[in-house]
């Protein structure tokens, strides 16, 4: 017999390290001989699109043609530490440090020309270079940010986190009570993460977001034998695919956080934290068993639903 289900989690998370810890990035813009504006900063993109990111929030600040600007990364002897690409900490951190960095630039470039004037072209930017290094204006600034937070003190008072995301999801479940099978058919997310700089990106986040949080459920189990894991591969540690995946219907609600860069805060962890929790409240929904041990596997609800014969 099939029974469907709906749960609902909420959750707030927040942005970087976090608890004093000294959360720091850094960035470079300089303009270079060849007609482009480079940006030296160290963002590790590791799928999160973080060099995308800081491409568009250059550009903005410069009011330049995107084409002539370029991101430098990969090389650690060219740029200062911009910290890990981990906390859900890039676009916020390491943004508002590539837009500071821009808009000391951007201000040296207003010296030559029409503050509102966009530059479109290698030959205009060509042009402006001789004329700054003629006038002696800098062609090179540098951009520094720091997270504000502090300790928790022995009172429970501080500042540990700034800023924070908030998410909710509602999910709903059929479970299957002859096999125990759990099917995911449905996720709609609501986000708070900002003003989201590419809702591309954003959304991709959520949905492997999503995945991880339904692997973290109902599939994800670490099998240990004496301290070795027993299950230490692919073809027998199961994780979502593309075929286990339900609808997802993602929304954000771009609330403006003064402190980000355009208003943007993370994104990256906050969206895969109610997943698990709304799966489980929905699960409870359609068969009325709670279950306190992840993952919920099939073995672990036909033991269950046995138990209430």
């Amino acid at each position: 017999m099939n029974k469907k289900g709906v749960g609902y989690s909420t959750i707030f998370y927040g942005t970087g390290y976090g608890n004093g810890f000294p959360d720091e990035s850094r960035a470079i813009a300089k303009i270079e001989e060849s007609g482009i504006v480079k940006i030296y900063v160290e963002v590790s993109d590791v799928g999160s699109g973080g060099e995308s990111v800081m491409w568009q929030i250059a550009s903005q600040a410069l009011n330049i043609n995107k084409d002539l600007v370029k991101i430098i990364n990969t090389s650690t002897n060219l740029m200062m530490d911009s910290g890990t690409a981990a906390a859900s900490r890039q676009t916020y951190n390491t943004g508002n440090a590539v837009l500071s960095a821009c808009k000391k630039l951007r201000y040296n470039i207003n010296k030559v020309i029409d503050k509102n004037q966009k530059i479109e072209t290698v030959l205009e930017l060509k042009l402006l270079l001789q004329i700054m290094l003629e006038k002696n204006i800098a062609i090179l600034e540098e951009g520094y940010f720091k997270a504000n937070t502090s300790k928790i003190n022995e009172d429970g008072q501080g500042n540990p986190y700034w800023p924070y995301t908030f998410c909710a999801q509602r999910v709903t479940v059929n479970v299957d009570t002859e096999t125990g099978k759990i099917d995911i058919l449905e996720i709609v997310a609501v986000n708070d993460g900002g003003k989201i700089i590419n809702p591309t990106l954003a959304e991709g986040q959520v949905e492997g977001g999503c995945s991880m949080g339904i692997g973290y459920a109902i599939m994800e189990e670490v099998n240990l034998d004496k301290g070795k894991i027993k299950n230490s591969n692919f073809s027998n540690y199961i994780i979502p695919t593309s075929m286990d995946m339900p609808n997802i219907k993602t929304y954000f609600i771009e609330e403006t956080e003064s402190t980000g860069p355009y208003g943007a805060k993370e994104i990256g962890e906050p969206v895969m934290i109610p997943t698990a929790s709304a799966i489980l409240n929905a699960i409870y929904d359609a068969i009325n068993i709670r279950f306190y041990e992840l993952p919920v596997t099939c073995e672990k609800v036909l033991l269950e639903l046995k138990k209430k014969k």
